[in-house]
């Protein structure tokens, strides 16, 4: 997956490496703007090729903070606002969401996405159960979306430089993770 400036890219890039023209833009929702939410969103924001357009959360200030962050940033009124992320997930214009609702969500709004046709790219922890995990992995391959899961950190130099100080024996015998 690709990450600039630690933001996910999975969505963006295919059509962000063909170069798309001006009317090309990838149309962005965002369900869940919680803290972490909008910390995502805000890396969708700065993305030449992506247009966050909607918005989704059940927490009315949460929403209208996420609402107001957006348009502040596009100097428009452009963004809509929704409690029920199936309304988001209606919308014909919308191409791929971001999903960083509470972990008991993560898998049925990212199924739902896939299934109404968008691309996904989903938070941490995927889901609660191994059989959450693979119903949506059928769901992302049934329906021919693009995913990607947050783990992008994981790719960071301080994480890969942890690993190899924990497997390199510096630190003693590895007894567990």
């Amino acid at each position: 997956a690709l990450v600039a400036a630690g933001v996910p890219m999975a969505i963006a890039a295919p059509r962000a490496l063909a170069r798309p023209g001006p009317n090309d833009r990838i149309n962005i929702g965002c369900i869940g703007v919680g803290d972490r939410g909008t910390a995502v969103m805000n890396g969708f924001l700065v993305q030449p090729d992506a247009q966050v357009v909607a918005v989704c959360d059940v927490k009315r200030p949460v929403l209208q903070a996420a609402q107001r962050r957006v348009n502040e940033h596009y100097a428009s009124e452009g963004c809509a606002a929704y409690s029920d992320f199936r309304e988001l997930l209606a919308r014909a214009d919308i191409d791929g969401v971001l999903v960083a609702t509470p972990d008991h969500w993560h898998v049925l709004a990212a199924w739902s996405a896939a299934r109404a046709g968008k691309d996904v790219y989903l938070e941490k922890p995927m889901g609660l159960t191994l059989g959450e995990d693979y119903a949506l992995r059928s769901a992302v391959r049934r329906y021919g979306r693009i995913f990607q899961f947050g783990t992008q950190q994981r790719s960071e130099p301080n994480f890969r430089f942890a690993c190899e100080i924990a497997r390199s024996g510096r630190l003693g015998k590895l007894q567990a993770i």
